[in-house]
């Protein structure tokens, strides 16, 4: 008898559509987000100078070159939709693979889209004073709902959107370092650490540990690369390009804003990049104006590229019988994973409207680095596999991923000593839910094949 799972199995299956470019674009485009709004703040008063700020952008991208290197290497020997799922997954580790999709799903994708929404929206009240409260909430289920009918209708039309929204997001910050660079002031950036301020290797730990979370996205294309035509030379090149631009871009910033503002008053900002533009003479004033243009167009590219791969990730484990089994169906017509997307907008709506909610999901963030501290130790155990060969091999693999583990360990760590209580509680949550959950899944897939 034949199992629902294989008849969606053979009915409906995701194409190599995507190139080099629409897959780039999702690497960047989730890469480059938010985030940068506020580290340059947070980078600026953990490094105690200029020249050190600047230096923990330069090598924060640097020791995550490692790690995409080794994505990039994962990704061509797997070339499947699914990402670290997959990676756990062929690994053996068939349970902590499942317990990495369960947490996506219920604590950490969705939450994305409708955190990413909403901010998007409150940018939107600085043009609409009347946008407030429940207005603010409308406008983020509309957003939500307008990105996933794009991913939903033509996996080509959002590759496209992707790439335009990509580019579009980057132009403002090189045309601030473009311009910035007349009017900067290179004296700012010697001025030595304030007394009392970090220095030394002390400062530079501390600085590049606030840089990380911006360097953090890149992964995104891995989840799609079952749809990136030919994977064993495009992902590499999607995971060295991405890492390459965005250090370019990140290094570039942080030198103009050190040259534009003295280090305490940018360590101060609630609203760093609109304090640098505000001190080009050229813009001035119109400085807030622009940051919100420039926010709502950034997060944009983060949260539609978020809308995009997410879901791939259920769509993987409900093809393998680990999740439920309308999440494999593929839309006969559109060609994507109709079902996953729907899901994932239904439960980001919910989020959006649920006030408070978003907050309790952000214990989860120290099981994600746990994650990636997994994910880069099955390099030791896929190297070792006969079966194993990936299309393009990491150079160096043992020593690049020695320093992946280590980067992404100084961050645990430091994660875990800000908020103990809420690592232990997101620990035993995952554990106590996901576990059965897990069991449930197996049992309910191996029942059905020992039917057939």
């Amino acid at each position: 008898m034949e199992t629902r799972n294989e008849t969606i199995h053979e009915q409906g299956k995701l194409k190599r559509k995507l190139g080099l470019g629409a897959a780039l674009a999702v690497a960047v485009g989730t890469t480059v987000g938010s985030g940068i709004f506020s580290s340059l703040a947070e980078v600026a008063g953990a490094s105690g100078s200029a020249l050190m700020m600047i230096a923990s952008f330069v090598i924060g991208g640097l020791i995550m070159i490692p790690q995409n290197l080794l994505y990039a290497e994962l990704a061509s020997a797997y070339p499947e939709d699914g990402g670290q799922y997959t990676w756990l997954k062929e690994a053996g580790w068939r349970p902590v693979a499942f317990l990495n999709g369960w947490l996506a799903f219920w604590a950490t994708d969705p939450s994305t889209c409708s955190v990413m929404s909403l901010a998007i929206a409150s940018y939107l009240a600085f043009f609409i004073p009347a946008l407030t409260g429940i207005g603010i909430k409308v406008v983020a289920i509309l957003l939500i709902i307008g990105f996933t009918t794009l991913h939903y209708r033509s996996v080509e039309a959002g590759a496209r959107f992707q790439a335009f929204i990509t580019s579009l997001k980057l132009l403002p910050f090189f045309l601030l370092v473009g311009v910035g660079l007349f009017y900067m002031n290179t004296e700012l950036i010697s001025v030595p650490a304030a007394a009392g301020a970090p220095v030394g290797i002390a400062a530079l730990l501390a600085g590049v540990s606030a840089t990380t979370w911006s360097y953090d996205g890149a992964i995104g294309a891995c989840y799609m690369a079952g749809e990136v035509k030919d994977p064993d030379k495009t992902m590499p090149k999607v995971m060295i390009y991405c890492i390459a631009i965005v250090i370019l871009l990140y290094a570039g910033l942080s030198t103009i804003a050190a040259g534009l503002i003295p280090l305490g008053e940018l360590a101060a900002s609630d609203a760093p990049i609109a304090l640098a533009f505000s001190k080009i003479p050229v813009i001035g004033s119109t400085a807030g104006i622009i940051t919100a243009l420039m926010a709502i167009v950034v997060i944009t590219g983060s949260v539609s590229g978020a809308t995009m791969y997410q879901p791939r990730l259920e769509y993987a484990m409900a093809k393998d019988g680990l999740w439920y089994s309308r999440f494999a169906e593929v839309h006969p017509k559109y060609n994507t994973p109709s079902f996953a997307l729907m899901a994932q907008a239904i439960y980001a709506i919910i989020l959006v409207c649920v006030s408070g909610i978003n907050d309790l999901l952000g214990y989860f963030t120290f099981i994600c680095l746990v994650k990636n501290m997994l994910v880069f130790c099955t390099m030791f155990v896929h190297r070792k596999k006969a079966d194993y060969n990936p299309g393009w091999k990491c150079p160096a693999w043992k020593i690049m991923t020695v320093i992946a583990i280590f980067a992404n360990g100084i961050l645990l760590v430091s994660t875990f000593m800000w908020a103990p209580t809420a690592a232990l509680i997101a620990s035993g949550v995952a554990l106590v839910t996901g576990l059965p959950a897990y069991y449930f899944f197996n049992k309910k897939n191996r029942t059905a094949a020992d039917g057939n």
